[in-house]
Formats: C-alpha cells, structure tokens, sequence
C-alpha cells in the first residue's frame, strides 16, 4: 500500500494519519520523540505492510512479474493498489475523495515543524498538484514510476513496467477487492488495541 491507502487505514485521527504518512519516511526504532499518536501511526503503518506482504493475492502478483520487474513488485504493487483505492473510492469511503485529500493536506500542514526532509517536500509539493487524487487516473501511474526510477542510485526504467499493470489490470483489481476488505479489518483491530480508533 502507499500513501493514499495507509492514510485510509489510519483511521480518523489526524495525528495517526500523520504518522501513517510518515512510515514512509521515518525508518529504525521509535524513540517517543514524536507525540504519541504519530508514533502509533507509524507502527500502524508498519503493521499493515507487513500484514500486506503475507497475504496470498500479492504473493500471487508479485509472482506474476517476471525478471527484471519482480524485485521491484512491491512498488509497482503499492502505487497499482493506491490507484485502485482511488478509483474505486465510493465504496470504501463516504466523503468525496478530493475532501479526503484536501483535509489531510490542511492536516499536515499544522506539523510541518516535526516533518523530516522527504515529508516536508510532499507537504509542499502534494497539495499544488493534487498528489494523492491524481492516483484516481491510471495512466499517471507511469509517470509515478518514471519519478521513482529516477531516484534510485542507478536509475530504473520502472515507467517500461507499465504495460504489465495494464495487462493484468482485470485481476489485479479482483484481487485488490479481495485483500483490501482484510486491510480494513486487520487495521480497525489494530488501532483499537492501541486505543487510536
């Protein structure tokens, strides 16, 4: 899952979201630096990926990439069910994607000061171009993959895996409607055992 889905499953707590956007940027032990429910964000958000990697509808994707892709699956998964989540956003959510996104970006905005360096810039850079809602649009999905190829050390064409997403976009979608519901079980449990529902 990226960011749009692990700010779903964070729940309603502004400051779990928060946190639940940060596990992208914030690596190794926590250190209670943080206010507590960013932390717990955080670990939600760690939690849900592990969870995510166990599941059988994304060990059978990921199996269906073949080299050079495959070690790259977890990416082209993430953005490809964030797309998914977007489109299909109705169903799982009861306010218009847009208010979604443009309350978390006002949300953020009041914890600019404890952001690190990457999160600063989505802080900036998402909201000007429409960030998460531009995931509603499958084809920006290559252009996603083009900005994070150019990233790695040695840059990726990612962008030449596009193709794949398209031809197995019918059941990656299936799947996605299988695994996503699981997503949202196993992170309402999550929370209510860390009191952040």
């Amino acid at each position: 899952m990226n960011y749009l889905a692990h700010l779903y499953l964070s729940g309603e707590n502004p400051q779990c979201m928060v946190g639940g956007l940060l596990g992208d940027f914030i690596k190794g032990p926590l250190k209670g630096e943080l206010p507590s429910n960013i932390e717990s964000g955080i670990q939600l958000h760690r939690q849900i990926d592990v969870f995510t990697d166990r599941q059988p509808e994304v060990q059978n994707a990921i199996e269906r990439f073949l080299p050079p892709y495959r070690r790259f699956a977890g990416i082209l998964l993430d953005l490809c069910y964030d797309h998914l989540l977007a489109a299909n956003w109705s169903q799982y959510h009861n306010s218009e994607l847009d208010d979604f996104c443009q309350d978390f970006y006002r949300t953020l905005t009041n914890y600019q000061n404890i952001l690190p360096a990457g999160a600063k810039r989505f802080c900036e850079v998402a909201p000007r171009v429409n960030w998460l809602q531009n995931y509603a649009r499958f084809a920006e999905l290559e252009t996603m993959l083009e900005r994070i190829g150019q990233r790695f050390r040695n840059p990726v064409p990612l962008h030449e895996a596009f193709p794949l997403l398209e031809q197995q976009y019918p059941l990656l979608e299936q799947e996605f409607h299988q695994l996503f519901p699981r997503l949202i079980e196993f992170s309402v449990k999550q929370r209510l055992e860390s009191n952040q529902l």
